[in-house]
């Protein structure tokens, strides 16, 4: 079954509440009515009856009510005459005097004084009924109105309530129709900017006169094409560097394995040969983990868990770990802590231990042979320096870039392990300094949040 739209379901909404308020408004105003139309008609019979028993009504057995029609031709406003009728009885209930219509008929209560309701004589029409005894007690009056006179009256005031709402209802409706369509018109060009837009565009969506329950919307979809225009961007930069910088070390594997097919019986060549096939599958192997690496960086800003991990033996655990290549190049690997024996750190400990294998790792292929790499574990600081040659003014300004390495840089590398390492200080909410020692070498500073 096809989903009602928006306007539509508004609309029926609105007819609904409308249909339902109406026809409550209807029932209470008509019970507001009639209870205020029978207190007014009961105080006029009230009214009416008390100004009989104040009459002598020996003195009007013989005289009759004329008409209205005939006292007044014209004037005589919207009335009827049997709309009030009295009559007035003596003790033996015979009638002495009538209002010459309805009251003839009126049925003698001899007992009962007061407010009730009665019918008349060879009539089934209900009727509002006063009983009043005159002063002397010598005579009964009785004023009576038809209940079906006060409904009507009800009725009519009802009506001319009602009824200009009523006909003001499809105007409304109109109106509600247009401003429905006005105020849903910013969400159809949302719709149609989202239909007429592009896969990679990463402009944000006109948010002009939307309303603020939808703008909120609008701006997470905002957010959503900014971040996928990011991952789009991260990802072609990742197989731009990946085309880029595989070719040269795939270049050389193919030659290395060229040399191993043309050296034949040579196995000094063949070995030489399988030696440099080697060391460029270990440096193509590093390439790739190191651009995978990064690559899941570039898509995390924050961390997305933390714990709580003791950074002064995290320190240690990796100078063990490089110490075995540290010896092969004729370095000391040397820990400052200056902390305790703990340092409590919260942080991730996976990107944590790869920050500080990747700066030993550099100090170590970059150093100088027989240098000393120190780790410095201060309150809310981090150093590792070394006292090998450094590096320029100008590359100390680029250090850090994707795949920049200093000129004149005679070791293997791939001049992604600084990226990587700013990106996981940067996560932490660490501040990283890095800079020439005053006495020679290098030193990276990581102030701890």
């Amino acid at each position: 079954m096809k989903q009602m739209s928006l306007r539509a379901r508004l609309m029926s909404g609105f007819l609904l509440l409308t249909a339902i308020c109406w026809g409550a408004a209807s029932i209470s105003a008509w019970f507001q009515a009639r209870h205020t139309i029978n207190e007014l008609f009961d105080t006029q019979q009230m009214l009416f009856a008390k100004r009989l028993i104040t009459l002598n009504p020996a003195e009007l057995n013989r005289a009759t009510l004329p008409a209205t029609k005939k006292v007044l031709s014209d004037h005589r406003g919207q009335q009827e005459d049997d709309a009030l009728a009295f009559a007035i009885f003596n003790r033996a209930g015979k009638r002495v005097f009538d209002d010459g219509e309805k009251g003839k008929d009126f049925l003698f209560e001899p007992n009962y004084r007061g407010f009730r309701d009665g019918s008349l004589r060879d009539d089934d029409d209900l009727w509002r009924m006063v009983w009043l005894n005159t002063p002397d007690g010598q005579y009964v009056v009785a004023v009576g109105q038809e209940w079906e006179y006060r409904d009507e009256m009800t009725g009519a005031v009802v009506r001319s309530t009602l009824l200009p709402w009523l006909f003001a209802l499809p105007l409304m409706l109109i109106l509600l129709l247009w401003l429905l369509q006005r105020e849903l018109a910013p969400l159809k060009q949302i719709a149609h900017q989202l239909q007429r837009r592009l896969p990679d565009d990463s402009a944000s969506l006109n948010a002009a006169r939307l309303p603020s329950e939808v703008r909120p919307m609008v701006d997470a979809l905002n957010g959503l094409f900014s971040r996928i225009h990011q991952m789009l961007q991260r990802e072609r930069r990742f197989t731009s560097d990946a085309a880029h910088e595989l070719r040269s070390p795939l270049a050389a594997l193919k030659v290395q394995s060229e040399v191993v097919q043309l050296a034949h019986d040579d196995a000094e060549m063949r070995q030489h040969a399988l030696v440099n096939l080697d060391a460029g599958i270990d440096r193509a192997t590093r390439l790739v983990d190191q651009l995978l690496t990064l690559s899941r960086l570039d898509a995390q800003r924050t961390l997305a868990e933390s714990e709580t991990v003791d950074l002064a033996q995290l320190t240690q655990q990796a100078i063990v770990e490089q110490d075995s290549v540290a010896q092969r190049a004729g370095i000391t690997l040397r820990l400052e802590n200056l902390v305790g024996e703990r340092f409590p750190y919260q942080g991730h400990a996976l990107l944590l231990s790869l920050l500080l294998r990747n700066l030993l790792d550099n100090a170590i292929r970059y150093g100088r042979r027989g240098g000393t790499v120190t780790v410095t574990l201060r309150q809310q600081q981090l150093e590792i320096s070394d006292n090998g040659l450094g590096v320029s003014e100008e590359a100390l300004q680029r250090i850090g870039e994707r795949f920049y390495r200093p000129p004149g840089q005679e070791k293997s590398g791939s001049g992604l392990g600084l990226s990587i390492v700013q990106h996981i200080a940067a996560i932490h909410g660490m501040q990283i300094r890095l800079a020439n020692r005053p006495q020679g070498g290098f030193r990276v500073t990581f102030d701890l949040p």
